[in-house]
């Protein structure tokens, strides 16, 4: 039995990693801002009851190393899992605060504590965005900083990711996890099933000219736990299920749900897609309405985010579920929690 440390243990990712350490039989210190609800780190609908004495829930803060430094004393090891999921460009200040400086206090303090490994949660978005629909990216891209700039969430993951790779030493190891979107039950807060969520209430007018990559939130977990018993010092390791383009996405999604997605394509204009969005969106402001899908959103989904997971299935021998299933469990928990109205429509 190890002890660790998880950041962000009441978080979409953080709580299924919590249960997937505890069904190992490994105690866990669950740190987080968040108290979590009746007793049992359930947050996000992650409900495990077995061995919960296993648990020790630890308030605090990632920029505050204090709080940290105690909370890690006795760790094996660390999952550095918190973070703010935001595609407002508002939020860029913010965002940088809590992924570069937060993973910089979050690992300093853990080092100072005595640990000596941490996996951190980054995202393919560091590498896996293009322009290109034939391009597979792999962990030995280049990133495509010129992109990555667009967004303010992106930028700050991957000087996160740097930093923390940084401080990798032979007494301090460091392993980055890279998943793609998010899918599967348990999102609470709505930070990574929020597309899905658009398409149940037809809010999505049109099909973007892009393709994105997704993978379970139960799989994302499974690969952290793999990375920190099998992973390499100093690497990365990209985590999806599948590349599909948006058409085809939205396609499985209409045959899980039963809900007849937008028709229309949309022209692949990546770089006037947020300038029209934005002029729209002031527009129908000006009537009292509002645009269905954010200028970033549009933005993002011009683009290919697929990659290549060959990696963390050679060396961590990991792998996913059928990507349909992860599809129709997330469609499945939001109904059943009342998010969107199980209607359907033909």
């Amino acid at each position: 039995m190890s002890r660790y440390l998880v950041t962000g243990a009441t978080g979409f990712l953080g709580a299924h990693l919590v249960r997937v350490l505890v069904e190992a039989g490994h105690e866990v210190v669950a740190f987080a801002r968040k108290s979590p609800a009746d007793g049992v780190l359930a947050s996000n609908g992650v409900a495990f009851r077995s061995a919960p004495s296993l648990v020790t829930f630890r308030k605090g803060d990632i920029l505050d190393a204090a709080s940290v430094k105690d909370a890690a004393a006795g760790c094996d090891g660390v999952f550095h899992c918190a973070g703010k999921v935001s595609r407002d460009p508002a939020d860029a200040e913010l965002l940088q605060k809590v992924h570069v400086q937060g993973t910089k206090t979050v690992l300093s303090a853990c080092k100072e504590a005595g640990v000596k490994r941490a996996v951190v949660a980054s995202t393919s978005g560091t590498v896996a965005i293009g322009d290109d629909p034939d391009h597979i990216a792999s962990e030995s891209d280049e990133t495509p900083i010129g992109i990555v700039n667009h967004f303010p969430y992106y930028r700050s993951k991957l000087f996160a990711e740097r930093a923390a790779l940084e401080m990798n030493s032979a007494d301090f190891e460091v392993i980055s996890v890279n998943p793609t979107i998010l899918l599967g039950p348990g999102d609470r807060d709505g930070s990574s099933t929020g597309d899905v969520r658009q398409f149940l209430e037809k809010k999505i007018p049109a099909i973007p000219g892009g393709g994105l990559s997704y993978v379970d939130v139960r799989d994302a977990a499974e690969a952290m736990w793999l990375a920190m018993q099998k992973g390499v010092a100093g690497e990365r390791y990209l985590v999806g299920a599948c590349n599909v383009t948006m058409a085809e996405f939205f396609a499985r999604l209409e045959r899980v749900s039963g809900v007849r997605g937008p028709v229309f394509p949309m022209p692949r204009m990546p770089n006037v897609a947020r300038a029209g969005a934005t002029i729209l969106e002031r527009a129908m402001g000006k009537i009292g309405l509002q645009l269905p899908v954010d200028p970033v959103s549009l933005e993002m989904s011009q683009y290919f985010w697929y990659l290549d997971a060959n990696k963390a299935e050679t060396v961590l021998g990991w792998s996913s579920r059928d990507p349909m299933t992860t599809l129709q469990d997330t469609v499945d928990d939001l109904r059943l929690r009342g998010v969107v109205w199980p209607t359907e429509s033909v």
